[in-house]
């Protein structure tokens, strides 16, 4: 008994007797182990045959929800549906859906563009581009140092929480280089090419693997190494400060209101609401000679910002977000036709070849300070295979094809359900569980069984192995009944 963690990757559903009522809200009231174990062997010695009883009750339900039968093969409407839901939900003046607080979710974005080139909608590509302009101008997004911080806590992209994380970079990139493919619009290039900046500056290790994450905190307090008070602004900038205080909506009392207090903080989140060709209509001040006193405005900012103390960097590097980011930067080097990302891919390859890799072939999932272990699981091969097949079509060496050929087989051997279809999250190989998890919502990041979707379906058309493709189908048709509940939760598979 002890507190449980939600991720944004996992909904728990706990069944449970009045049994363990008591324990579980003296355990909210914060008790401690001194006083929760004694309770535990009281239950152990009491009530062992109603604590087995409910056990076998709970493990029954679990293992319904894991060996559901396969439904049938699904029709276009379905992409209606996931259509409509986002129409419902998308917020016109700020773009996201929904309310606060509100996340990136790239791929719901990407599905949308597919929608778009599918059927001509125009409505689907403009929830795409005001979602993304938003959330490039909003605090969400960091100005100076570049990239993008986790989620708004508000419905207007400003307030975010500041926590950097890998996979939102890879993922945003990726949609970012898809938008300008599709528009021309250099914002959106620049912003791909910004939020990669940023990875090769401060996230990637000297033998090329990525790091995880950046923490909100710095000095004890969120958000500290990313804020600015308007003096502060003044005493850097001096005669084109109000300019910059102005470009970046900075007020005096702050723009950052403590969500705890309703109190002003006094600081300010920078965000650029303004466009430069507004505000050099209304300062009078040519829109070339303004944009440079911003470009060298935020040099100055970022060189005075960098010798505060940073947020603590979580430097392991995992081999399915390093798979994301392979992905995001042999994308970018296709469209943007810039060697030096494809470049970065190649050598995080090979750092997963060097350390990531078993004597058997066999990934392992995490690696720090010269340590690898923990077998790896489901995304770990399928965003590798897949950031592999972007890869391949970057640069066209075949031995990244090779690579994700032997890793696919390996997948569907340790991985793949025979009864049902689909692929568990736990190998073979991996520590044995109760029950064997299939997961295949889309949340902050796609599902392994989604992306492994995809990779089966391209192996296939690479390859002409029909294979593939069978077990594509008997994917579609594993998971049809929880797409058609909710269709909308699943665009990553609908890619697919």
């Amino acid at each position: 008994i002890g507190p449980w963690r939600c991720t944004s990757r996992t909904t728990a559903r706990c069944v449970t007797s009045g049994l363990f009522t008591t324990a579980i809200r003296r355990d909210a009231e914060r008790a401690g182990l001194l006083e929760i174990i004694p309770q535990i062997k009281n239950y152990w010695l009491n009530k062992k045959k109603e604590i087995i009883k409910s056990s076998e009750e709970i493990l029954s339900a679990l293992v319904k929800t894991t060996s559901a039968k396969s439904g049938s093969d699904l029709t276009p409407e379905i992409f209606q549906r996931a259509f409509d839901d986002f129409k419902r939900r998308f917020d016109p003046k700020y773009g996201g859906f929904g309310h606060s607080p509100k996340f990136p979710t790239p791929h719901n974005l990407m599905f949308l563009l597919r929608y778009w080139k599918k059927t001509a909608d125009n409505e689907a590509l403009k929830m795409v581009t005001k979602t993304l302009t938003k959330m490039r101008k909003g605090g969400i997004y960091d100005h100076l140092g570049y990239g993008f911080h986790r989620y708004s806590t508000d419905v207007q992209w400003l307030v975010p929480h500041f926590e950097k994380m890998l996979y939102d970079q890879a993922l945003l990139a990726i949609t970012y280089v898809e938008t300008y493919q599709v528009t021309g619009d250099n914002l959106f290039k620049s912003t791909a090419e910004e939020i990669l900046e940023y990875v090769s500056r401060d996230m990637t290790s000297s033998e090329g693997g990525f790091y995880s994450a950046e923490d909100a905190d710095s000095e004890g307090e969120e958000g500290r190494f990313y804020l600015w008070d308007a003096d502060e602004l003044r005493k850097i900038l001096n005669d084109d400060a109000e300019i910059i205080i102005k470009y970046f909506n900075c007020e005096k009392d702050g723009n950052w209101i403590d969500q705890t207090t309703g109190v002003a903080s006094g600081t300010n989140i920078l965000h650029s609401n303004n466009s430069v060709e507004e505000l050099s209509k209304g300062l009078g001040i040519p829109e070339e000679k303004l944009r440079k006193k911003i470009k060298i405005a935020k040099a100055k900012l970022f060189e005075v910002r960098e010798k505060r103390v940073h947020p603590h960097k979580d430097d392991k590097i995992l081999t399915d977000w390093n798979g994301l980011m392979i992905s995001a930067l042999a994308k970018a080097a296709q469209v943007l036709n810039q060697k030096k990302y494809s470049d970065m891919a190649e050598k995080s390859v090979e750092f997963i070849q060097t350390n990531l890799l078993t004597q058997q072939k066999r990934l392992l999932h995490r690696f720090r300070e010269g340590e690898a272990g923990l077998p790896a699981h489901l995304d770990d091969y399928a965003f590798l295979i897949s950031g592999l097949l972007d890869l391949y079509e970057a640069v066209f060496n075949t031995d990244y094809l090779k690579l994700a050929l032997r890793l696919i087989q390996i997948q569907i051997e340790d991985f793949w359900d025979n009864t049902n279809g689909g692929f568990f999250f736990t190998g073979n190989s991996n520590e044995k569980l109760l029950i064997r998890q299939k997961e295949i919502y889309d949340g902050a990041i796609p599902s392994g069984n989604s992306v492994a979707l995809l990779n089966l379906l391209r192996l296939e058309r690479i390859t002409g192995n029909s294979e593939f493709g069978k077990m594509a189908d008997a994917m579609v048709k594993a998971f049809s009944l929880q797409l058609l509940n909710s269709p909308m939760a699943f665009t990553q598979f609908l890619n697919g």
